[in-house]
C-alpha cells in the first residue's frame, strides 16, 4: 500500500508489465497489463481477423469462448462461426417483416425455452445463422453473452477495414477493453433486464 509510484506510473516492486491507464490518457486509478496493450499495438499495425495471432488468440480464450459456450454445444459452435462470419442475426419475436419469414422457415425451441441452454425462460429474440431458415429462441442471458461477442467483433471489424480514423491507438486499446469488459459481464450473467 504505501509502495512508492515511479517515474513510469508503476508502483515500484510490482512488475514492469502493468501499466497506469493514466500513462495512456486514461484519468483513472486502474493498471493495465502491458504485454497486452503491446500486443494490440502490434495487431493494430498489420491487423487480421486470424484467431492465432497472440492478441486475439488472448480474447479468443479469455472472453470470446466462455461467452459462447453454452450447453447446446453443436449451437453455440455454429453461433460462434455466424458471429465471425459477420452472417448471425438477432431480431425480437413477434417483430419479423413479413417479407422475410420464409414458408420454410424452421422455428427451433420455442418462445419459453432457449434453444441454446435447454432451459425454460421466456424468450424475447431469435437467431437466425446465415443463409439457413432455421431461427432459434433466445433467453436475454444468451442475447446478451452474443451481441457483446458481436460488439467486439463489430469494432475489431472496424479497425481491420480502416473506419476507426478518428481514435488514436491508445484510445482504441481502451475501447476493446470496454468491449472485453462487457463480455466479461455477460459471462458472468450480469445483463439489462430490458433485454
Amino acid at each position: 500500500m504505501g509502495e512508492a509510484l515511479s517515474r513510469a506510473g508503476c508502483f515500484q516492486g510490482i512488475s514492469s508489465s502493468i501499466l497506469y491507464l493514466a500513462d495512456l490518457g486514461v484519468p483513472s486509478g486502474n493498471l493495465a497489463d502491458l504485454s497486452l496493450y503491446n500486443e494490440f499495438r502490434s495487431w493494430k499495425d498489420d491487423p487480421t481477423m486470424d484467431r492465432s495471432c497472440p492478441f486475439l488468440d488472448k480474447i479468443y480464450r479469455e472472453d470470446i469462448f466462455p461467452c459462447l459456450t453454452f450447453s447446446k454445444s453443436e449451437l453455440a459452435s455454429a453461433v460462434l462461426e455466424a458471429v465471425e462470419n459477420n452472417t448471425l442475426s438477432i431480431e425480437p419475436v413477434g417483430l419479423q417483416p413479413i417479407r422475410f419469414v420464409k414458408a420454410s422457415a424452421v422455428e427451433c425451441g420455442a418462445p419459453k425455452k432457449c434453444a441454446l441452454t435447454g432451459q425454460s425462460k421466456s424468450c424475447k429474440h431469435r437467431i437466425k445463422l446465415g443463409d439457413s431458415s432455421n431461427y432459434y429462441y433466445i433467453s436475454p442471458f444468451c442475447r446478451y453473452r452474443i451481441t457483446s461477442v458481436c460488439n467486439f467483433f463489430t469494432y475489431i471489424r472496424y479497425i481491420q477495414q480502416g473506419l476507426v480514423k478518428q481514435q488514436d491507438v491508445d484510445q482504441m486499446f481502451w475501447e476493446v477493453m470496454q468491449l472485453r469488459k462487457e463480455m466479461s459481464l455477460a459471462k458472468l450473467g450480469y445483463f439489462k433486464e430490458e433485454l
